[in-house]
């Protein structure tokens, strides 16, 4: 046989040797493939019509991952009684009040100004203390004086008037059921205690408000006053600063104060309050005058 067709037939045998071991090779590497080759996503001894990607390296499993922490409940949020701003910056104008308290009694002032209001004074501690605050501040306030107290203090009622602060009558000696007494006595009682103020400051100080003990108004109360020239207030805040409750400390006590009037305090309030034997009450009120000045026009009752 000629030697050119003898190389042709070894060529040949050569290549499918080598095509031999290739396939020997691949079928090895299948059957030793590592479980950490397996794609993500795919069952134990299932396989994909895709190869492995070779050059992809294992996820790195932290040995002693903590667990993720709880998802923390979403409490509502208590919804805050100061008014919210406008667009403008100012608050939005509450509707002027008028007529709400009992017997068409005076709850709230009638634009959007606050008021503070102090009743059953002159104390002779704390009187003067609250005026110290109210000074420090550039606040005037209304105070509801008992007459047997002005007798006895005039000198405070003095330094009320000079100050600036609105006068009001709350009756002579504060019966809770002034009301309820003969006309004729409610009418010397109201009276004695415009005599009274009238004699520590004047007979040309305007007396302007009355306020009831306790808040009892009637409309035969009402109607008295009025007669009087004096118009019946009443409040729309009431923190109760006077229940000083026996498991209570005072910070205890003035931290309720604080709150009570912060959550409910809005535009042409009347807040009620007391300087007659309340000296938590000055402490509460230094910290709720600055509080309230960023967000309130506080002003006396009108004379």
């Amino acid at each position: 046989m000629p030697g050119n067709q003898k190389s042709r037939y070894v060529l040949p045998a050569a290549a499918a040797v080598v095509l031999l071991g290739v396939l020997v090779g691949a079928v090895a590497c299948g059957r030793h493939q590592p479980a950490s080759s397996a794609q993500p996503g795919l069952p134990a001894g299932s396989h994909s019509s895709v190869g492995p990607v070779l050059s992809a390296e294992p996820p790195v499993v932290p040995t002693s991952a903590a667990p993720p922490p709880p998802s923390p409940t979403t409490a509502k949020p208590t919804p805050s009684r100061t008014p919210s701003k406008t667009a403008e910056g100012a608050f939005t104008v509450r509707a002027p009040g008028t007529g709400h308290g009992p017997a068409s009694s005076l709850s709230r002032t009638e634009g959007t100004a606050v008021a503070l209001t102090f009743d059953d004074g002159p104390d002779p501690t704390n009187t003067p203390a609250i005026l110290q605050v109210l000074r420090e501040n550039g606040v005037k306030a209304t105070f509801c004086l008992v007459g047997f107290r002005v007798r006895d203090h005039p000198e405070l009622v003095r330094q009320i008037y000079a100050d600036g602060h609105t006068l009001c009558n709350h009756s002579w000696q504060h019966l809770t059921d002034l009301a309820k007494r003969d006309p004729s006595y409610i009418d010397w009682d109201l009276t004695k205690t415009n005599e009274a103020i009238h004699a520590a400051v004047g007979a040309d100080a305007p007396i302007k408000y009355f306020r009831a003990p306790g808040g009892n108004f009637t409309p035969d109360l009402v109607a008295k006053a009025k007669s009087m020239g004096m118009s019946s207030i009443y409040w729309d805040v009431d923190p109760q600063d006077w229940n000083h409750k026996p498991d209570k400390n005072d910070q205890a006590h003035i931290d309720r104060v604080i709150a009570q009037i912060k959550g409910n305090v809005r535009q042409g309030s009347i807040i009620l309050s007391h300087d007659n034997a309340q000296p938590d009450t000055i402490v509460a009120y230094r910290q709720l005058i600055p509080w309230m000045k960023r967000y309130f026009t506080l002003e006396r009752l009108p004379v």
